[in-house]
């Protein structure tokens, strides 16, 4: 069965002035429901993540400032909104339910995180809307409790997850994959162990071609046990941060083309649905529960 990590909380703790983008998160879940796509047994709560497990990720003092609210606002304005109690809740929760997910891809060859993708975020600082990188918390977990040797992380968000490259940058047994728009945030780019910056207003076959030439030969050489994919659905045209030119079809193809290669190589997946800023939340939608639509149809 496939199973969903999301939480009301995911939507709601957010200043006024950011809800719009957040709404995606009740939204996907609410239409894969509507349309008989997913069940309420799909669909699973997850709980706090532990302090001794994101500290495995993340700076001591980091966190702490976090947990305590009393990171300096100029950290706090690099985040994007103003700290608060639940924020720091929701962000603890997402990362749980990415490790949760982990389990259940173990299990099933695939698990989804409503939320997720909070790939800005490094060992010590927040950015960009994220504070806690899930995927990365996530990926030490695989490795700390020996339940992964080699993993892949695999970020198609139009941005770069430069949070993810600076915190595995000496991790050989994580290996960072970024495709990204070259002349979008973050413009101080990190180094991931392979970045392909795009041009803007690249469109569906020349983003497919380059996806084709480097994905299949990087799971040969990496060799991965696990795969993370942050399925972020900001390379649409219609995207108002994105500056790239992809068709809701062709983002639905590269989900296909990725998440067949996971099947057809028995290597288990959790997917976050990173970024999306499309002027209509329905563009948004679409292009997220395509993704799940994906998965349901390879894999269930």
């Amino acid at each position: 069965m496939l199973k969903i990590a999301f939480d009301p909380i995911y939507a709601h703790p957010l200043p006024e002035s950011h809800r719009f983008p957040m709404l995606k998160y009740e939204l996907i879940p609410a239409q894969l429901l509507h349309e008989g796509v997913i069940s309420s047994e799909n669909i699973f709560s997850p709980k706090p993540v532990k302090e001794e497990v994101i500290l495995w990720t993340h700076d001591e003092n980091y966190w702490q400032q976090l947990r305590d609210l009393t990171l300096p606002p100029k950290e706090q304005r690099r985040i994007g909104f103003p700290l608060t109690a639940q924020l720091v809740e929701r962000e603890i929760r997402i990362a749980q339910g990415t490790i949760d997910g982990c389990h259940f891809a173990f299990e099933n060859g695939i698990a989804f995180n409503v939320a997720g993708g909070t790939h800005h975020a490094g060992s010590n600082w927040g950015e960009g809307f994220c504070m806690l990188n899930d995927q990365a918390i996530a990926a030490n977990y695989l490795l700390k409790e020996a339940l992964a040797k080699s993993i892949l992380i695999v970020d198609l968000d139009v941005h770069q997850g430069n949070g993810t490259a600076e915190i595995f940058e000496h991790q050989p047994q994580v290996f960072t994959f970024s495709m990204h728009g070259a002349n979008n945030f973050p413009y101080r780019k990190e180094r991931s162990d392979l970045d392909i910056p795009l041009l803007d207003q690249m469109g569906d076959d020349a983003y497919f071609t380059l996806l084709k030439e480097a994905l299949p030969g990087l799971i040969d050489q990496v060799k991965p046990d696990f795969i993370f994919y942050l399925a972020g659905v900001d390379v649409l045209s219609t995207d108002k941060l994105g500056k790239l030119a992809l068709t809701k079809e062709g983002c639905k193809q590269r989900d296909e083309f990725v998440l067949n290669l996971c099947h057809k190589n028995s290597i288990p997946v959790q997917v976050s649905m990173g970024g999306g800023y499309s002027t209509h939340i329905k563009d948004i939608v679409e292009a997220h529960c395509n993704t799940y639509k994906a998965a349901i149809e390879l894999y269930f």
